[in-house]
C-alpha cells in the first residue's frame, strides 16, 4: 500500500500560510515543488481519511498549559455557512456576530487562559441530530474531560447559556468556583423574603450573597455600563471580591480572540467540503494551527 502523498501537518501548514481560501484545489496550487505537488485529490482524501477526534489537539495543548490554576473558559461560535445547501452539520443557530440566527456550524471550545496565553484544549461540534447530544451535554462532558485530565483551575467562566442548575450543580461536585452571567429575570430569594428577579434585587459592584433558587447560596455582582445596560454576574465563590471578579471576567474576553483568529487566521469557516467527516477533520486541523500561531506568539 502506497504511503499517503499528504499528511496532517501538511494542511496545517497551508492553512496558516493562505490568505483566504481554503479548498483542495488551492492547496495543490502553492506546493512550493510544483513538479513534486501532490494532486488536489489528494487534499481531500486526507479529509475523508483521517479520524475526527479531539486527542490531538489535546496531545498538542498539554504542553502548553498548567493544570494547576489558570481559567477555563467555555463558550460556542457559529462558524458561518450562507451559501451551504447540502453541506453536513449546517443548522440554523444565534450568531453574535450578526446578531441574528444564520446558518453554520456551532463550535463549542474549553480554552485555557492565564491572561497572557489562549490554548484551546478541547472542542465538540454541535449536531443535535447525529449524537443526540445538547450544548449542555457537551458543555458538562468538557468539563469532566478536564477533570479526567487533572486540571485544577482558578475558576471557570462561561455565559449565561450555560447557566442552567445542572451544569451549576455538576461545576459544584467537581469542587470548581465557577463565574457566569444570569439573565436578569433569574430567580433569587436575597432576604428570606421570597423569591423575586435578580433585576430586582439591590446590590452593586461588591456583590450580595443571594440564595439562587434550586442550587443554593451564591454572591450576586451587578454591572451597569457606561450605556446604562445591567449585567447580573454569579459566582459560587462568597468571599470573591469585585478586582478578583474583574479579573476572571476580563480572563473570558480571551475566548472571543480565539474566535476571531481561527475565523481570520486559521480559515476554520471555509472548508469547500460537504461531509461532516471532512468538515470536523478540517475544523480539527484549523485549531492545531491557532495552537502554532498561539505558541510562536507567547514565544
Amino acid at each position: 500500500m502506497n504511503p499517503p502523498k499528504v499528511r496532517d501537518e501538511d494542511y496545517i501548514q497551508f492553512l496558516l500560510a493562505t490568505p483566504k481560501v481554503c479548498s483542495a484545489l488551492e492547496a495543490a496550487r502553492v506546493q512550493p515543488k510544483a513538479e513534486e505537488a501532490p494532486a488536489h485529490d489528494a487534499f481531500t482524501r486526507l479529509l475523508h481519511r483521517l479520524e475526527p477526534d479531539t486527542l490531538t489537539l489535546w496531545r498538542e495543548a498539554a504542553p502548553q498549559v498548567e493544570r494547576q490554576g489558570g481559567v477555563l473558559v467555555v463558550d460556542d461560535s457559529t462558524l458561518d455557512k450562507p451559501y451551504a445547501e447540502k453541506m453536513d452539520l449546517v443548522q440554523r443557530h444565534w450568531s453574535g456576530k450578526h446578531h441574528a440566527v444564520v446558518e453554520g456550524i456551532n463550535l463549542i471550545t474549553l480554552l485555557w487562559t492565564d491572561g497572557d496565553r489562549s490554548v484551546p484544549m478541547d472542542y465538540r461540534v454541535y449536531d443535535k441530530a447525529g449524537d443526540a447530544l445538547t450544548k449542555n451535554d457537551h458543555f458538562q462532558h468538557l468539563l469532566a474531560a478536564a477533570y479526567a485530565r487533572g486540571f485544577q483551575p482558578e475558576c471557570v467562566v462561561f455565559d449565561s447559556w450555560y447557566s442552567g442548575l445542572e451544569n451549576l450543580k455538576r461545576i459544584r461536585t467537581l469542587g470548581w468556583t465557577w463565574l457566569t452571567r444570569l439573565k436578569a429575570n433569574r430567580q433569587v430569594n436575597p432576604d428570606r423574603s421570597g423569591l423575586r428577579p435578580v433585576a430586582q434585587v439591590v446590590t452593586d459592584a461588591h456583590g450580595t450573597v443571594v440564595h439562587l433558587k434550586g442550587y443554593g447560596l451564591i454572591r450576586l455582582f451587578l454591572i451597569v455600563a457606561s450605556n446604562g445596560d445591567r449585567e447580573y454576574w454569579a459566582t459560587n465563590d462568597l468571599r470573591m471580591t469585585s478586582l478578583t471578579r474583574v479579573r476572571f471576567a476580563d480572563f473570558s474576553w480571551t475566548i472571543e480572540n480565539y474566535h476571531r483568529g481561527i475565523k481570520q487566521y486559521c480559515g476554520v469557516e471555509r472548508a469547500q467540503v460537504r461531509a461532516a467527516r471532512a468538515q470536523r477533520n478540517h475544523i480539527g486541523l484549523a485549531l492545531r494551527a491557532f495552537l502554532r500561531l498561539e505558541q510562536h506568539c507567547y514565544q
